[in-house]
């Protein structure tokens, strides 16, 4: 590296002297970036790693690792308790169908959206680093399809996770191999959508305010106060001995959405009031797309927020 040139007042640089340049161009020793060019895909991947990584807080502070950790521990800590149950009290199945798992531990996959989401895209609107992002061969597509699978993956994890736990016990306490791998198989899918859907709604609520707090409370409200409103209405119905409107009332909560849905394609229990679930097949697929729908319709609503914030 060149030392550079420094211009002294009064002389050469300043262009004063007879037969002097006008001008000097100083050398301060920047050198060209002359590596690979990984392009648009290598961009995308690693702000998905990055991303998935900061939702267990991996590469981040020691604080930031505790309540996904502690969350992590609180959908495993079950499983593990019904595996030695199922070991030594000689069932013959497991004490909770792997459809229902996620069903009774929403709570905890609640909160840790609720913390994740905004840890995932509200610092990016708080500090305005989105248009740096865009500077780049990345695109708004690319930003948020990583920041959409980052999120659903860390939640697939969380979810999935305990239901190994519970298919590893359910083999080792000599359980029918057919009945516990296709209660497996069918749990995975289940939290596959829940996942895709959770991850979707808490995105949109986080990426509508760069304070993080806002975001917490919201996707906390929008999750709470949806199921224990569907909750109280199917209970009303119920003690009116209207059924029917059971399975209808839940399309409008996403853990309901996802029961209903799991209870008629994959012939699980619901956890509706009287395991009502969907009336019919035809209400049935009406929940398949409505699962869909929503699915898309939060990565459309993304690619809408991020057009508008990606270049202030």
């Amino acid at each position: 590296m060149t030392q550079p040139e420094v211009a002294v007042p009064g002389g050469p640089a300043a262009g004063a002297g007879a037969g002097t340049p006008p001008d000097v161009i100083h050398n301060i020793g920047y050198r060209n970036y002359n590596g690979p060019r990984l392009g648009r895909g290598y961009a995308r991947l690693a702000l998905f790693s990055q991303s998935l990584r900061g939702a267990y807080g991996l590469g981040r502070s020691a604080k930031s690792k505790v309540l996904p950790m502690i969350l992590f521990g609180a959908m495993c800590a079950p499983a593990l308790i019904m595996v030695a149950v199922a070991i030594f009290a000689d069932r013959t199945d497991l004490p909770v169908a792997y459809t229902r798992y996620a069903v009774i531990l929403q709570a905890v996959i609640t909160l840790f959206v609720a913390a994740q989401a905004p840890q995932s895209v509200s610092r990016d609107l708080r500090f305005k680093t989105t248009p740096l992002y865009f500077s780049r061969p990345i695109e708004r597509v690319d930003y948020v399809a990583a920041k959409y699978a980052a999120l659903t993956v860390a939640l697939f994890l969380l979810t999935a996770i305990p239901l190994v736990i519970l298919y590893v016990g359910a083999l080792l306490a000599k359980l029918s191999f057919a009945h516990q791998t296709a209660g497996f198989a069918k749990g995975l899918v289940s939290v596959l959508l829940l996942s895709l859907l959770f991850a979707g709604i808490g995105l949109v609520i986080a990426a509508v305010t760069p304070r993080r707090g806002f975001g917490v409370a919201a996707i906390i409200a929008v999750f709470v106060v949806s199921y224990a409103a569907v909750s109280a209405v199917q209970g009303v119905a119920s003690n009116q001995e209207n059924y029917d409107a059971i399975g209808w009332l839940g399309l409008f909560s996403p853990i309901t959405l996802v029961d209903g849905f799991q209870t008629w394609f994959l012939g699980a229990t619901s956890a509706f009031p009287h395991a009502a679930g969907p009336a019919n097949a035809g209400v049935g697929l009406l929940y398949l797309l409505v699962l869909l729908a929503v699915i898309a319709g939060t990565f459309g609503l993304l690619m809408n927020r991020y057009r508008k914030v990606g270049l202030s």
